[in-house]
């Protein structure tokens, strides 16, 4: 019994802490006024300065967020490898979770969280497969370690070891020796999230965080480079 109120006594601590945590937001804010005409134009002011700090190690983190066949909610964090007038692009194996996803639901969300500036980005729209020659070229910039292990992982998959999992690795890498090209795996390629919003997100004290949203006039994707596109509305914390 005392092993018992030990282990609750600290799951009580660790809610209390939990409850007590703050962090204090500057008031720097964000006025409609400062934005600029597009989405894509403000999207690469604040990449720059996201880009630009020293403090965020992986500013094109992103949280990618999808829904399973029964309607359960699934996140995880991944890479943003493209941004341009048609929306926001990253790169998995196909036969992913995330990719099944997508494949049947073609919607998702996504967010940049980038704390050290209290500030964060939030997409949401539809998805397509980008072609097999966009994806082709951006994996041919990828390091060679990063190809193999393309190959050699099933992504989400069950696997019985590490130890199957890098000797899997190691007969892909002999299958394709240096200094040799490493092929785009038949079962790996991007997906292109085309927003209908994006909300940019700021910090404020006593939690009156400012939220400008950047919203498609017609409610469907719309190029980001196209100012009539879109309309700017606040919304509240």
């Amino acid at each position: 019994m005392e092993s018992v109120s030990s282990d609750l006594s600290g799951t009580e601590d660790l809610g209390q802490e939990l409850a007590e945590h703050r962090v204090d937001y500057s008031d720097a804010g964000l006025d409609a006024a400062d934005l600029a005409a597009t989405p894509l134009e403000q999207f690469h002011r604040w990449w720059d300065d996201a880009a630009a700090d020293l403090r965020i190690s992986e500013p094109n983190a992103v949280v990618l967020a999808t829904v399973d066949a029964g309607g359960l909610p699934d996140a995880r964090t991944v890479l943003l490898k493209g941004a341009d007038e048609r929306g926001f692009v990253i790169y998995t194996n196909l036969g992913s979770a995330k990719a099944r996803q997508l494949a049947a639901a073609p919607h998702a969300a996504l967010v940049l969280p980038w704390h050290p500036q209290q500030r964060q980005v939030r997409v949401r729209g539809d998805v397509e497969q980008v072609s097999r020659a966009e994806s082709a070229a951006y994996f041919a910039s990828r390091p060679r370690g990063s190809q193999l292990g393309a190959h050699a992982s099933q992504q989400s998959a069950e696997v019985a070891s590490r130890e199957e999992l890098v000797r899997t690795y190691e007969e892909v890498a002999a299958r394709y020796p240096e200094p040799g090209p490493v092929p785009l795996p038949d079962g790996w390629g991007g997906f292109l999230v085309r927003p209908v919003e994006i909300e940019l997100w700021v910090g404020r004290r006593s939690r009156l965080h400012d939220r400008l949203v950047y919203v498609s006039v017609t409610g469907e994707p719309a190029p980001l480079d196209d100012a009539g596109a879109w309309r700017v509305l606040r919304r509240q914390p």
